[in-house]
């Protein structure tokens, strides 16, 4: 079994529509272990950092526009093949595509086709680390190692 762990944003359109509880049960019912979390304004330079791959792109300033526009939270998700697991559970990035079930699915209702009628901004919700890689410098971005707690049982454990 691999044990990983990955960092999930609940993004400012998440947090503004009141869905945090409904994303963290859906981490926590599939055997996730949330082991840090915190409500952060993200400012413009961790903004930038955090989308940093993404520089000189396009897309690159609606992507840090919509990261400032309020408070994310900020989650360190660990489990079993942890980084797979939550992206099944987000869904597919582009809304319109996001298979019913999943996070951006059920909660976003747009697609890429309106972005340019919205300044290239795509509310969808959430978003996490894509790889080992990318989860190592993003949770280095928002947290400090003393923000973590041990991992712990649940009662799913034996399931998983």
């Amino acid at each position: 079994m691999t044990w990983e762990k990955t960092l999930v944003l609940v993004k400012p359109d998440g947090v503004k529509r009141g869905l945090m509880g409904s994303i963290l049960h859906r981490y926590e019912r599939a055997g996730l272990v949330i082991s840090a979390v915190k409500l952060i304004s993200a400012d413009e330079k961790l903004a930038e950092e955090h989308y940093g791959e993404h520089k000189g792109k396009s897309f690159f300033p609606s992507l840090v526009h919509l990261l400032i526009s309020g408070p994310s939270l900020a989650l360190v998700i660990e489990g079993a093949h942890a980084i797979e697991v939550v992206r099944k559970i987000n869904g597919d990035t582009e809304p319109r595509i996001a298979a019913p079930g999943t996070i951006r699915g059920d909660f976003t209702h747009m697609s890429y086709a309106r972005s340019p009628e919205l300044n290239g901004v795509i509310y969808n919700v959430v978003h996490a680390s894509d790889s080992t890689e990318s989860a190592a410098r993003e949770l280095g971005l928002w947290f400090k190692e003393e923000d973590f707690v041990e991992p712990y049982d649940t009662v799913l454990k034996g399931f998983i």
